[in-house]
Formats: C-alpha cells, structure tokens, sequence
C-alpha cells in the first residue's frame, strides 16, 4: 500500500498532461482538423497515399492524446475521468475515434471517417474554445458523483452514446445517398434519350434502326448497370453498418439506463424522477427500439427505418447535451451552466 501510495503521490507531483492541458487539448484540436480535412479531400478530390497516411496518423494521434489525458486525471486524481462537461466530451470524442477506425479496419473506406471526423472536430472545438479554461481542469467529485456506480452507468451510457451517433450519422448518409439514386433512376430514361440523340447526330444516322443496329445502346445500358450496381451495394454496406452500430448500442444504453435507476435509488431514494435527462434518455431508448421494431419485427429495411434511425441523431444530442444547457434536474452538475 505504501509503495501505491508513493507511486500516486509522485504522478500527481509530476503531472506534465495537466499542467499544459491548453496545449494537449489544442493538438487534439488541430489533429481533428487536419484528419478531418484530408478525409473530405479524399472524398471529393483524389484518394491519394499521402492523404490516407495524414488521416491515419492524425487520428491515431488524436485519440492516444485524449487516452493519455483521461488516464492522467484517472491516475492523478482517482476517479473515473467522467464528472464534468469537459471529460465528458473528451471521452465520447475518444470513443467516437476509436468506433471509426474499427469500422475503417473492416471497410477500408474514408467514407466513416468523412462522416464520424466532422462530429468529433466539432466536439472538441467546443470542449478547447467554448468552455472556460476552469472548467477544463480537474476538481473534487460532488458527492453524488462519489459512488462506484459512475464508471458503469455514465460510461455504458457514453458508449451507447458514441455508437447510436455512429448509426444515426451513417442512416442520414444513407438517406442522402437514397434520395439522390432515387433521381437517378427516375431520370434514366430521359439520360438515355438524350444519350441516343447525341450518338445519331454525331453519326449522321437518320433511323433508329441504324443506331440500334451499331449496339451502341447495349453498351450504355451495361455502363448504368455497373453505376446502378456500385450505388445500390453502397447503399446496402451503409444501412448494413448503421443497423450494426445501432443493434450494438441499444443494449448499452438499456443497460445504462438501468444502472441509472439503480444508482438513482441509492443517491436520491427514487428509481426514476422524470428529470430532464431521464426523460429524454427513455425518448431516446423509444427512438431506438422502434427503429429495431422496425427492422427486426416488421421486417422493413431502407427508407423507413433510415428517418427512424436519422430522427436519433437528434435525440441523442438532445438527450446528451441539449436539456444540460437548461440547468435544471438533478443531473446538471459539473455542466456549463
């Protein structure tokens, strides 16, 4: 025990992460920025090596950077990192990281990091510039805070947190992608017409006839089949990943949520107290069990359940972030207001 007691005492004295806390939570700023950038040129410019390794190596770095800062406070401090605003969204940014790269692992495509990487710049950008420099530090844990049911109920909900933003990101791509081959299809046959006028004025064929001796349409139509066939497989990786994130961070959040009623008991004497955030946290839960209804019951894939799905995406902020703003509830300590 003494030598533990050594051993904390020494990293408290020489904690360099804590002291330049302005300096590692800019780098994971800017680690977020540059990722952020070379994933949206890889999209809509050139996939390129140099952009890949950019990307791969910012991101790494970003989240090792935010680990070493959640361990430090863990460490020096001697609770869970998760008691205020700021560690709060320093540890849903990392698991936001970490839920994108393994999905890129299995892929092998920017399209996650396209999407996941604007949400988490976004996160951190508001933790480094929007929240006073206070605020960023450590302090003592409130006394409803100092239980052992902190590290299982606000990390579980945390997870489901990061992978429910994860599906509900990918249904809104889905949608987006959705609509716009929904135009494509519908426009084909005006594409094509246009396509055979095109050919038989540069050609000088005065008959359809001629034009459809030459074959010229079979190798158009064999063109739209390999673009029909790339976007519906894109589309069906998509839903089949969002369903994926979703189903896996359903269970996280019933679980969270349970836990919550559990500590909720034991602090304040009631298993629920319709509180703003429990509140919300079962509107959330409705949200995503219906979209599982759905899926998994009804039997529906596609369009239908991608809104559900897409209608989450708000809810969890709300739930995360939105109804802490008000300052009200039992669960507004330790938040900006």
């Amino acid at each position: 025990m003494l030598v533990i007691y050594k051993i904390k005492k020494r990293i408290k004295e020489m904690s360099i992460v804590s002291e330049n806390i302005g300096l590692v939570s800019n780098s994971v700023f800017v680690s977020c920025f540059l990722c952020t950038a070379a994933y949206w040129s890889i999209i809509s410019m050139r996939d390129t090596k140099v952009l890949r390794n950019i990307a791969k190596i910012t991101s790494r770095f970003a989240t090792l950077s935010i680990f070493v800062l959640l361990t430090d406070r863990w460490l020096e401090f001697g609770y869970f990192p998760l008691s205020n605003l700021y560690e709060s969204l320093l540890f849903l940014s990392c698991l936001l990281l970490f839920v994108y790269q393994v999905l890129e692992y299995k892929i092998q495509s920017p399209v996650f990091g396209g999407i996941i990487m604007p949400i988490v710049l976004f996160i951190t950008a508001f933790a480094v510039f929007k929240l006073p420099l206070e605020m960023q530090k450590a302090s003592a844990l409130v006394p409803a805070l100092q239980s052992n049911w902190l590290m299982m109920h606000v990390s579980l909900m945390m997870l489901s947190y990061s992978l429910l933003i994860v599906g509900s990101s990918l249904a809104i791509l889905y949608l987006v992608v959705f609509l716009e081959f929904e135009d494509y299809v519908r426009t084909m046959p005006i594409r094509t017409a246009a396509y055979e006028k095109s050919i038989r004025q540069d050609l000088g064929l005065k008959s359809r006839e001629e034009y459809l001796n030459l074959g010229l349409h079979l190798i158009y139509k064999e063109e739209q089949d390999i673009v029909l066939n790339i976007r519906t497989n894109f589309l069906y990786n998509i839903d089949s990943w969002s369903f994926r994130s979703i189903s896996l961070g359903f269970p996280f959040l019933t679980i969270g949520i349970i836990a919550g009623a559990v500590w909720a008991n034991e602090a304040w004497g009631s298993y629920w107290s319709w509180d703003p955030k429990e509140t919300w946290a079962l509107i959330t839960w409705l949200n995503f069990a219906a979209y599982l209804h759905v899926r998994l019951i009804v039997g529906l894939n596609g369009k239908i359940p991608a809104i559900i799905a897409s209608l989450g995406f708000f809810v969890v902020w709300i739930c995360y972030l939105g109804v802490n703003f008000l300052g009200q509830g039992l669960h507004s300590y330790g938040w900006f207001v």
